[in-house]
């Protein structure tokens, strides 16, 4: 399994009243995490949009475990898992690195679109294939 790290600081804006990190902005560091990968495996989205796709998120998981405060910091870890159908699929943990607790776990899954006719790509892209073939995934 190849996977890559991130350390992120928490910002005021992203905690609500009690200074907690907001709920939803999870999905926005799974986001961060998915960059980050792209950026060390060669998997970037510019990379798959002149390759001529979109990869929208179809499904999103997080559990949430421990809250994470303005002020801390943190670290997403963000796994491939490989798959043998048209689709990316990452697998994510939050880690509070100013605590050392497990803040959320969670997992999210992407297809293939044609980037000109916007129709679901039913089968592995080949420069995603040979990708996956490089990375031995």
């Amino acid at each position: 399994m190849i996977a890559s790290e991130i350390e992120i600081d928490i910002r005021f804006s992203e905690t609500d009243a009690m200074g907690v990190v907001w709920h939803g902005n999870y999905l926005k560091f799974f986001e961060d995490g998915r960059e980050a990968f792209g950026k060390a495996y060669g998997l970037e989205y510019l990379t798959i949009f002149d390759k001529g796709y979109f990869t929208p998120i179809v499904k999103s998981e997080i559990d949430h475990k421990a809250p994470v405060y303005y002020g801390q910091a943190i670290k997403v870890i963000t796994r491939y898992v490989a798959a043998k159908s048209a689709k990316i699929q990452f697998e994510y943990e939050v880690w509070n690195i100013t605590t050392g607790e497990l803040s959320a776990v969670g997992k999210t899954m992407q297809v293939f679109l044609d980037k000109e006719s916007r129709t679901l790509e039913l089968l592995t892209p080949d420069f995603y294939r040979l990708w996956k073939e490089k990375n031995k995934v």
